[in-house]
């Protein structure tokens, strides 16, 4: 009989226990839940609520049963329904009368939302750490080619000279702000539900401060029904990595463009590419295009859980079983990618001489020579005018912007100079924007050396 059973004089109908089963995913949160259990029996003895000697008991086998599905001899039962109902009824099975005292002053309610958070906090630093990892091989191919120019885009056209380097610095704030926003919910996430009970807390004289201590919590959650009817914690998760598969998904369309025969801009690692089963002659950015195609993935989760948790009054309801599986898929998918996503960065060789060709566009200066007007005291209105006048009479002319006279150039910009011939150069054109944030080489290896020092630790 199931260990709520008491109150029941029917078994449960086998279709109903099929769908109220969650053994099958949420078996991964087993030494999470054996945690809390064995904090919670520490505690229960401390207060006086269970004798010490039972508390021993139930802590040493808890031990016992962490050691035996650590070694897969452990038989989850779909009868028992969940991870937490299996493990006590293994207690008591091997020790009897005190293992049943182990859920004294909790409910599944608090003992799972304890669980979960257990769980999440472990895999956020995981998470953390290789969003890190995909930091710093982007960065140390920026340094590889710190100097390699390329054409920077705008609705996908070419539009100004950059360094390849500043474009990939550009990926690595917004990763950044990934491994940042995890680290916030990190907090939020560690504080303790326990002791929360049902909804409403408990008659026991729990001391909820020692189990936070016992588990690693920064505190304990001040509202009980707060503490288990809320899963705002994962949904943030959920959003947070959407955002970084957005993120992942967007350099993986720049990497997936920059290998296509129009751009032909870089060359990928055959580790990290795959073939046609009819064209021979195929190497596909697959890895890229997974990474692409599974942030829809991340983002129906996310959706998922939104979904769940709109119309649930207070307190807890059966529906929130199923905030789990999409949170464990968004995680397991994360990790894969990013564990995958750095070391296919580490294999990027860049053609430099091509990518400077594509640069070298005397249009793509077009800007420059409207910003030395404004210097010579032109509003910029107007300098944007004549230069646009420019380009549209050398595309006219059937002349690139270089390939003019001072007398041509003239025509549409009276007050331009022998100068302006030469701004056409994306060597210069770089160079000019040496302030913060700019794509100069020099605010581009002071960026390169400022993470490549944070990576070190210093």
């Amino acid at each position: 009989m199931a260990l709520w059973g008491g109150r029941f004089s029917e078994k449960t109908n086998d279709l109903v226990a099929k769908l109220s089963e969650s053994i099958s995913y949420d078996q991964r949160l087993y030494a999470h839940d054996i945690a809390g259990s064995t904090a919670h029996a520490k505690m229960l003895a401390k207060q006086g609520i269970i004798p010490q000697e039972d508390a021993d008991q139930i802590v040493a086998e808890l031990a016992n049963i962490l050691k035996e599905i650590d070694a897969g001899d452990f038989e989850f039962k779909e009868e028992y329904e969940d991870i937490h109902m299996n493990i006590e009824s293994r207690l008591i099975e091997r020790i009897g009368d005190a293992g049943g005292r182990v859920h004294s002053g909790r409910s599944r309610n608090d003992q799972v939302a304890t669980d979960i958070r257990l769980y999440l906090r472990d895999e956020l630093d995981s998470c953390i750490g290789l969003i890190k990892n995909v930091m710093q091989y982007t960065v140390e191919l920026g340094r590889k080619y710190q100097d390699a120019i390329m054409p920077g885009f705008t609705h996908l056209q070419h539009a100004q000279p950059v360094l390849f380097a500043h474009h990939l610095l550009a990926y690595v704030e917004m990763f950044d702000r990934d491994r940042e926003r995890l680290e916030q919910l990190r907090g939020r996430i560690n504080r303790l539900p326990l002791g929360a009970g049902a909804l409403a807390g408990c008659t026991l004289p729990l001391d909820r401060h020692y189990v936070a201590e016992q588990l690693g919590f920064d505190s304990v959650i001040q509202n009980s029904m707060d503490a288990v009817s809320d899963r705002d914690f994962m949904i943030e998760l959920l959003s947070n990595f959407s955002i970084l598969m957005m993120h992942l998904s967007r350099l993986s369309e720049d990497i997936i463009f920059w290998k296509s025969q129009e751009a032909s801009f870089i060359e990928l690692g055959d580790a990290f590419c795959t073939g046609s089963s009819l064209m021979p002659q195929k190497k596909n950015p697959d890895i890229a295009e997974l990474t692409r195609g599974k942030s829809g993935r991340v983002y129906g989760s996310l959706v998922s859980l939104l979904t769940l948790m709109k119309g649930l009054p207070l307190c807890y309801n059966r529906d929130m079983q199923e905030d789990k599986e999409p949170v464990f898929d968004a995680l397991d998918t994360v990790k894969m990618i990013l564990a995958t996503f750095g070391p296919m960065v580490a294999s990027i060789e860049i053609d430099e001489a091509r990518m400077l060709e594509a640069a070298s566009d005397p249009a793509l200066m077009a800007t420059d020579l409207a910003e030395w007007l404004v210097k010579e005291g032109v509003p910029f209105r107007t300098a944007h005018h004549r230069v646009g006048a420019f380009v549209g009479w050398c595309n006219e002319h059937n002349n690139a912007l270089d390939a003019v006279s001072l007398d041509q150039m003239q025509e549409t910009i009276p007050e331009a100079k022998a100068e302006c011939l030469d701004l056409f150069d994306p060597k210069r054109c770089v160079a000019a924007r040496d302030f913060v944030g700019g794509t100069a080489p020099n605010q581009v290896h002071y960026q390169l050396a400022r993470w490549e020092a944070i990576f070190q630790g210093n």
